[in-house]
């Protein structure tokens, strides 16, 4: 019995060795002495920052219980109060993550991707060239307002099928690949446009409105205003760079749309169930652009998804299976964890530090602290999720040297290319669960388009950002 035991035991250790490790660290962290250029809550939430990168990143737990640790930590180590604690896990910003993930389900739920695929196919007809350019393009716009996560799992159907029917005679890799990418990289680059997009962006506004004096942010039609430019100069390059990775053995496909128009024709026309779920989504979206300010984004998202409840398109049951619950924790926790850095002084901390890194040449060279932030970001998003990274480095780099509306940007903006890696983005996680592209397939592609998407970020904080910045609350 005692070596059942034991062996029961080491087996434990062996499985989380890295939680061990981890929380070894933290612990060894805690009682080296403190620097002198940090305040005692300012370096234990600096340890907690260390600890919940590495539990993120190496996952030795779930990642709910990552988010619930954080809060355990952020009172044990006297950080804050459980009040203040609990305070800082429920805002705005999560309500508006967690009604946007409801809609998203309600949205799915009512069965509306074939539909769209058809759509796409009339407009772009049958070459691959332009049905590639059309998912590109297509996802790009759905994931600005519904996120790209909810758009993938949304397309990857529809490519999925469009692939089946023209791989009937010989299997298309080149086809299947480049067809899913355009899928995926679209809804990446989509997900900058609105706050609604990923809840990257709903986390960077949060910390914009506890990190200036005056509380600013960007409303829903400035952050557009913004960040929608890249998104639109960003689609074709990506397109087009993709047809250079992949060639698809197919450059008509007569006969996979054919059997699509066929599936499409036995639905027959839009219902009005269909009608009403469309009528919902626009309300909501046109509610966020005018009415964010007044109402708040959170609570707006959160009445779309009552809304969708209320005219019995969808019941709770499947709002609550289908809603990850998980996510929503970890995004309030991280937010939590920001929030703490920078009330403790941890960001500014570590921001200095890195100013003091570089000695004179940031006062020399007025662009380098955003040549660092795009550099950490897409390091960071490349390793872990884009909320992730957003929440860890957003308050450093509002705390460095350069205008905050601009680095709040970029952090936002830079966290989501995540294209190097099958498990950064949402959306690449999503088709590489299909089975049927290579985590070889994201670094071939994810280079050309990442240096691409770097590229025109550097552009824009250049010479169009200066244009329009006094059109913002951050004249």
């Amino acid at each position: 019995m005692n070596n059942r035991a034991m062996r029961a035991f080491l087996y434990w250790v062996q499985e989380k060795r890295w939680l061990l490790i981890i929380l070894l660290m933290g612990i060894l962290l805690y009682w080296l002495p403190y620097p002198d250029s940090i305040s005692v809550k300012g370096y234990r939430t600096f340890v907690i920052s260390i600890m919940a990168i590495s539990l993120i990143i190496l996952e030795p737990i779930p990642l709910p219980a990552t988010a619930l640790l954080i809060a355990v930590l952020e009172v044990s180590f006297r950080i804050a109060s459980p009040s203040e604690v609990a305070r800082s896990y429920m805002s705005d910003s999560v309500f508006f993550i967690m009604g946007s993930l409801m809609m998203a389900v309600a949205i799915i739920h009512q069965g509306l991707d074939t539909r769209l695929a058809m759509g796409i196919i009339r407009i772009t007809g049958n070459k691959v060239r332009n049905i590639v350019l059309g998912f590109t393009v297509i996802s790009a716009l759905l994931s600005s307002f519904i996120g790209e996560h909810t758009v993938a799992a949304m397309l990857l159907p529809v490519g999925l099928t469009l692939v089946k029917y023209a791989s009937d005679k010989k299997p298309a890799p080149q086809l299947t690949a480049i067809i899913l990418f355009s899928i995926a990289y679209g809804a990446i680059i989509g997900s900058i446009g609105t706050p609604s997009g990923g809840a990257r962006n709903a986390i960077m506004i949060e910390y914009w409105k506890s990190a200036t004096d005056s509380g600013q942010y960007l409303t829903y039609y400035q952050w557009m205003l913004m960040a929608y430019p890249l998104v639109i100069i960003q689609t074709v390059p990506a397109a087009l760079l993709l047809g250079l990775v992949f060639k698809p053995e197919y450059k008509i496909l007569d006969t996979p749309i054919r059997k699509l128009r066929v599936q499409v024709a036995k639905k027959g026309r839009l219902t009005a169930r269909e009608f009403v779920a469309i009528g919902i989504f626009i309300l909501t979206l046109l509610s966020w652009v005018f009415f964010n300010e007044r109402i708040g984004m959170g609570i707006i998202a959160i009445s779309g998804a009552i809304l969708y409840m209320a005219t019995g398109l969808v019941e709770w049951k499947d709002i609550s299976n289908g809603t990850n619950w998980g996510v929503i924790l970890l995004f309030a926790g991280a937010i939590s964890l920001g929030v703490q850095m920078k009330n403790a002084g941890t960001a500014l901390w570590i921001s200095q530090s890195i100013i003091s890194l570089f000695g004179g040449l940031m006062s020399e060279i007025k662009f380098l602290p955003y040549l660092i932030n795009i550099g950490m970001t897409t390091i960071l998003g490349n390793i872990m999720s884009s909320s992730g990274t957003v929440a860890v480095l957003g308050p450093i780099t509002l705390s460095m040297n350069a205008n905050p509306l601009y680095m709040g940007m970029t952090t936002a903006i830079v966290s989501s290319f995540g294209y190097f890696s099958a498990f950064a983005a949402p959306a690449c996680m999503i088709i590489y669960s299909s089975g049927l592209v290579k985590v070889t397939d994201f670094l071939r592609a994810g280079w050309r388009v990442g240096l691409m998407s770097i590229l025109t970020t550097i552009l824009v904080i250049i010479f169009y950002w200066p244009l329009i910045i006094h059109l913002t609350n951050f004249k």
